[in-house]
């Protein structure tokens, strides 16, 4: 599934109040790194990762590596943090980043 420019843009301008849930460091992904990305994706849908590597290129073979691994859908990368995305149909709408925007802004 791909995300469409309009829904990528929704994202990002949810992403930008986001604070990062995951941190990834020159240690890589381990187990434990994988489970905590895939339970906040669980939970949250989008979320945003930092990626603590100086250097860009490392960065970006994380970032495939960690959309190969969960999943997940690249939003955007900004410096060292990047959007994830991964839909949730049975995601809990009180934990759920769309979700909670979504209906955030239907009320106003």
């Amino acid at each position: 599934m791909s995300l469409s420019q309009a829904q990528k843009k929704a994202f990002r301008s949810i992403g930008h109040h986001l604070n990062p849930v995951v941190t990834l460091s020159e240690n890589g992904i381990s187990e434990g790194v994988l489970a905590e990305l895939d339970r906040a994706l669980a939970d949250h849908e989008l979320i945003k990762v930092k990626l603590a590597l100086p250097e860009r290129d490392d960065r970006a073979a994380m970032i495939e590596e960690l959309v190969a691994t969960s999943g997940a859908e690249l939003v955007q990368t900004i410096g060292k943090m990047a959007l994830l995305y991964r839909k949730n149909p049975k995601a809990n709408p009180k934990l759920s980043n769309i979700k909670r925007f979504e209906g955030h802004h239907g009320r106003h």
